[in-house]
């Protein structure tokens, strides 16, 4: 009985996360404005940003920002949905488990809190 319910959990799962996948694929535009509104906060403070999305950087599939900090600290950012038809800014090596705030948040406290991984991770 337990081995069937917990079958039913893995198969919702991959579900979801597959729908996930395939709605941030779909809107890659809506990212990419996600991207373009961040880049510009974190260039207002100071920090150096690559957007490598344009096609005359290097054409990727997902969309990716890359923010240099002092020293040799980068950050690569990407924007993924999340349940409950949100979007959400991601370190992109480490994926879905990358969560670092939501898209919907005011873009100073998203600065902050990239500033703040930026210093913790050299």
């Amino acid at each position: 009985m337990g081995q069937a319910s917990l079958t039913g959990y893995r198969l919702r799962r991959t579900i979801r996360h597959r729908y996930l996948k395939w709605h941030t694929e779909r809107n890659r535009d809506t990212a990419i404005r996600y991207l373009d509104a961040l880049a510009l906060t974190l260039e207002r403070n100071g920090w150096r940003c690559v957007k490598t999305y344009t096609p005359d950087v290097v054409p990727v599939h997902t969309p990716l920002l890359r923010v240099y900090g002092t020293g040799s600290a980068v950050l690569t950012i990407n924007v993924m949905a999340v349940p409950g038809r949100r979007w959400a800014y991601h370190e992109a090596s480490r994926g879905r488990t990358g969560y670092l705030c939501d898209c919907g948040a005011d873009l100073k406290d998203i600065t902050h809190v990239i500033e703040q991984f930026q210093r913790n991770h050299p």
